[in-house]
């Protein structure tokens, strides 16, 4: 693989800066469309790089995306860069030790995510330059994946509708391709509204909203009997109505987000939620309004593109971790339960192997049987555009995901090394698919017949605005 090692040899020559953006991403932890620190380190390394920089991407003002090349296919290649809350941690050390009280903290990777994405973008822009090939490679830099759906915009306001091809990756204990498998998902606020009145005196004159959110959850708790097994209701209530029990509560609100396969079975499963909701409110003599915040497509395997990344995978090898970084991995695995572990074997389609604390295989495609899964803003740009993504080893095997464990260990030089390595495989999956038109026939005619009869519909409705801190949304 003649272009692959070309490729490569470009990306090692600027490893180090990228190893620089996503630490420095590390270190200013910003939540859903908050990341302006993430965003203008992303923005100005592609700058200084050479791409056409775009900012604001879809209405969104830390979205970003460089373009490189001149005509031929366009690839797109997505990253994203924002934490979570609560997961402020010091880095590198094995045990819990937040660095700001109830901080921020890149609990899934995506400090990596962004930076290793970038990182294969410019080497496919140098391979391009240096060749003088025609094609483009174009990075996005996404915000807000985690619960914020920034690419379900994206593809609303039809960001993607000249991309060929999107390739993506997220960090992960083993690297491999990603098993297409995701849940379609919708998050919705329940708003319920009753009569305040004095819970004593006369309490005949009230209407409780808190009572009708309570009977909403209690119903949807037999709902869950009767939905698909591998579907998921989750809440969490954000506004009890007041702490004063004396008054009958006037008010309550809960966000639930609804998880299914599919998206026709998602439609489906939102609206029997909205009965549930409705029924409460009947119960109660109150009323009950809905609002979707986000939403994300279920992924849209590809076979073709899946194939070319193994074929990549293989030509590469496992990541090049040494035994400093097995022995680090190694104490924060003392901090994981057994479970944990041969959780982690087991997910991958791996069987168990004690003792090893970091990945040294390459994963098999079509791993693991796929029930106990999230979702991901990416499965909406794969209903659009044929996608691919692989799965990239950068910490302890074991590690629970969205923990401090996994914010701990986002510095180290095995989570380095494990972003290489995915960058790697990216850049040279793209190469091969700009430099073979008929990779790229065969990916959109696998794409074509996974949708035939199963027209997209964005789970994001076009009224819904993405929900941007201190923007009004009407």
């Amino acid at each position: 693989m003649k272009n692959a090692d070309a490729v490569w040899d470009l990306l090692e020559a600027k490893r180090e800066r990228f190893f620089v953006l996503s630490d420095r991403v590390w270190d200013t932890p910003e939540t859903n469309y908050e990341e302006f620190s993430s965003s203008a380190e992303h923005a100005a390394l592609l700058e200084a790089e050479g791409f056409r920089v775009s900012r604001g991407i879809a209405g969104m003002p830390t979205a970003v995306m460089g373009d490189a090349g001149e005509g031929g296919p366009v690839i797109a290649i997505l990253g994203e860069f924002d934490a979570l809350p609560g997961l402020s941690q010091e880095a590198g050390i094995a045990e819990e030790r937040p660095l700001v009280d109830g901080g921020n903290g890149h609990g899934c990777g995506h400090n990596l995510l962004g930076a290793g994405a970038m990182m294969a973008a410019t080497a496919v822009k140098d391979y391009l330059a240096a060749s003088g090939i025609k094609g483009r490679v174009r990075y996005y830099g996404c915000p807000a994946e985690e619960g914020g759906s920034s690419k379900g915009f994206m593809v609303r306001a039809g960001v993607f509708d000249d991309v060929d091809i999107a390739i993506s990756w997220h960090p992960a204990p083993f690297a491999g391709v990603n098993n297409p498998i995701s849940l379609a998902c919708n998050e919705l606020d329940f708003r319920f509204s009753g009569r305040a009145s004095h819970a004593s005196a006369a309490p005949h004159l009230g209407r409780s909203a808190l009572d009708a959110l309570e009977l909403m959850n209690v119903g949807v708790n037999y709902l869950r009997e009767h939905m698909p097994s591998s579907a998921r209701i989750h809440y969490a209530v954000t506004d009890t109505g007041g702490n004063a029990p004396n008054v009958v509560q006037a008010r309550a609100k809960a966000r639930y987000l609804v998880r299914a396969r599919s998206l026709p079975e998602l439609l489906d499963l939102v609206e029997r939620v909205r009965s549930v909701a409705k029924g409460a409110a009947l119960m109660t003599g109150t009323t009950v309004t809905d609002e979707i915040v986000s939403g994300d497509a279920n992924l849209v395997g590809n076979t073709p593109l899946e194939a070319l990344m193994h074929r990549q995978l293989e030509h590469l090898g496992p990541p090049q971790f040494d035994e400093d970084d097995r022995r680090t991995a190694a104490k924060f695995q003392e901090t994981f339960t057994g479970e944990d572990i041969a959780s982690a074997f087991e997910r991958f389609g791996l069987k168990l192997r004690r003792g090893v604390s970091l990945c040294d295989t390459i994963f098999p495609p079509e791993n693991g049987a796929g029930t106990l899964v999230g979702s991901t803003d990416v499965g909406t740009v794969s209903w659009v555009v044929p996608t691919v993504q692989m799965r990239g080893a950068t910490y302890a095997i074991g590690t629970p995901g969205h923990s401090w464990q996994l914010v701990a260990q986002g510095k180290l030089p095995a989570a380095h090394k494990g972003m290489e390595h995915a960058a790697k495989v990216m850049a040279s999956t793209a190469v091969e698919l700009i430099l073979d038109p008929a990779l790229i026939a065969a990916a959109k005619a696998d794409h074509a017949v996974r949708l035939e009869g199963t027209p997209f519909v964005n789970p994001i409705p076009d009224d819904v605005d993405p929900p941007i801190p201190g923007v009004s949304h009407g």
